[in-house]
């Protein structure tokens, strides 16, 4: 993934061993989060610094966004039981309906390139601008990391309206709405499961509240 993105919205990778596990990336400075930005300001900066990274990639290159949706399917039903239902049934429904939708929806041909996991703690300061770190990497719709996006700061998701913040995103990047929401239900539930598994709190239960709250809502796209 880093050498198919060669610098461009991602830390550029310098040299790497595979025999070894390790990379080599170039220096860059302190995290997004570090700067004390208001939301719609970080908002800006991930939207810009993802986009510089969304290029056609070859297929089979990368996973899809169709097996990742799958993937966070099972990983959502499963995780569920284990930690014995910390949120709702009516949320994890939403989450997989959502799934659902997404992995129907994958088109090899609009596919691109996307980071997986686009946050403010994995988006440093470069010599201009910002560069993003710890990439997944997923051959997808573009909508995927503006999802992620949906996922972060739970507590002000529901401080406002969080369709709100689904369309402000589509509309910045030119992209789906439905999509940006739809991948926001799953990125919710599966990592605020996950969050919840590792005891990672307040944020597990922050994201868990938000997701049984968005699962209540009417939605028209």
């Amino acid at each position: 993934m880093l050498e198919i993105a060669n610098g461009q919205g991602c830390a550029k990778l310098l040299a790497h061993d595979v025999s070894l596990k390790a990379i080599l990336l170039e220096r860059l400075g302190p995290t997004l989060h570090s700067l004390g930005l208001s939301l719609r300001e970080r908002h800006e900066i991930l939207c810009s610094t993802a986009e510089r990274l969304w290029r056609p990639v070859p297929e089979r290159a990368l996973p899809s966004g169709a097996e990742k949706a799958r993937w966070l399917a099972d990983f959502i039903v499963a995780t569920w039981e284990q930690l014995d239902h910390p949120c709702s049934e009516r949320a994890v429904e939403h989450a997989l309906t959502s799934a659902r939708s997404r992995s129907d929806a994958h088109d090899d041909e609009r596919a691109v390139l996307v980071h997986g996991d686009v946050h403010e703690w994995n988006t440093l300061v470069a010599p201009s601008g910002f560069k993003l770190i710890d990439p997944d990497g997923l051959r997808a719709e573009a909508e995927y990391d503006l999802g992620v996006m949906m996922r972060e700061d739970p507590v002000e998701l529901l401080e406002g309206d969080p369709l709100a913040r689904a369309r402000w995103l589509a509309r910045r990047c030119h992209l789906n709405p439905r999509a940006v929401w739809e991948w926001g239900v799953v990125e919710r539930v599966s990592t605020g499961l996950l969050a919840t598994q590792v005891e990672l709190q307040p944020l597990g239960h922050h994201m868990l509240e938000a997701a049984d709250a968005v699962a209540l809502l009417e939605v028209a796209w």
